[in-house]
């Protein structure tokens, strides 16, 4: 029974943790989603990239054909020339479904190689800090729910250790 008292209570300890922690959602962007959902020419991703936001910690998920383009990470210069010649990065691992971290804040630019740029295989995004979370607004003292936070907490562990003296001697 000991035993049993000892699971419960870690249960009970896990799940007031994942209530306690705040939410931090990284996402993963599918590059082209709803024009088409790839990395490919005619798509207009300066158009597509106004409809997103993009947090640091967030995914970039490109899905090519992947015997024709490719995904290069350059400068702001290069960008603008579609110049694949010199990338900062070279993302693409040749299976055509690549993804990039996007774990700094700042301007990001992508192009595809081969020519392909030309046809409007370029991405350029802005990577920013996540929102605050937002704040509650306080509570009046003398309230109900001013009282609740010194209650509900306390008496859930009362009530733990309630039930693990209980559980000991059985």
């Amino acid at each position: 029974m000991g035993r049993v008292a000892t699971l419960v209570g870690v249960a009970v300890a896990l799940w007031l943790a994942a209530v306690m922690l705040p939410e931090v959602a990284a996402v993963r962007i599918l590059v082209g989603k709803g024009m088409g959902d790839a990395w490919t020419t005619n798509v207009n991703y300066t158009v597509w990239a106004q409809g997103w936001h993009f947090y640091n910690g967030d995914w970039l998920f490109f899905v090519y054909d992947r015997n024709q383009l490719s995904v290069l990470e350059v400068n702001e210069t290069d960008y603008e020339s579609c110049n694949s010649n010199h990338p900062l990065v070279n993302w693409t691992t040749g299976k055509g479904r690549d993804v990039v971290p996007l774990n700094v804040t700042r301007p990001y630019y992508f192009i595809s190689g081969n020519g392909f740029c030309f046809g409007g295989a370029k991405l350029a995004i802005n990577v920013e800090n996540p929102p605050p979370p937002p704040v509650a607004s306080p509570l009046k003292s003398g309230s109900p729910a001013s009282y609740r936070g010194r209650i509900v907490l306390p008496a859930v562990f009362a009530i733990g250790a309630m039930w693990d003296a209980f559980l000991g001697f059985c």
